[in-house]
């Protein structure tokens, strides 16, 4: 599964997560991280990614422009890059579901 990581999220979950996610890529690491959000979504899309962010502006393209590519909303407020990795790690289940659902197109974790 490759996750893409928004520039709202810390770029070290690459690395925290890959035991797990191990194609994931964060958009400060491939030259996005100024990219408006048609870029990054343009980018997810051609290159099979799902994108992971805090912003709600991705959830609402995806309903627009229907997936590809998906997008987990991550809803919680201020937290630590702990508190993300381990909400990422316990919702495993819940992502790879999410994942192979071809009805879904966005997932809301809070």
């Amino acid at each position: 599964m490759k996750l893409l990581f928004d520039q709202n999220l810390p770029p070290s979950l690459v690395e925290r997560l890959a035991d797990l996610y191990p194609d994931c890529a964060h958009v400060s690491r491939i030259g996005l991280e100024r990219a408006q959000d048609e870029v990054v979504w343009n980018y997810a899309r051609e290159n099979a990614f799902t994108i992971v962010t805090k912003d709600a502006d991705f959830g609402e393209m995806s309903i627009l422009l229907h997936p590809p590519p998906k997008v987990i909303w991550l809803r919680r407020g201020n937290c630590s890059s702990d508190e993300i990795a381990e909400m990422l790690r316990t919702q495993c289940e819940a992502v790879v579901a999410f994942q192979n659902d071809p009805e879904e197109a966005v997932l809301a974790l809070f």
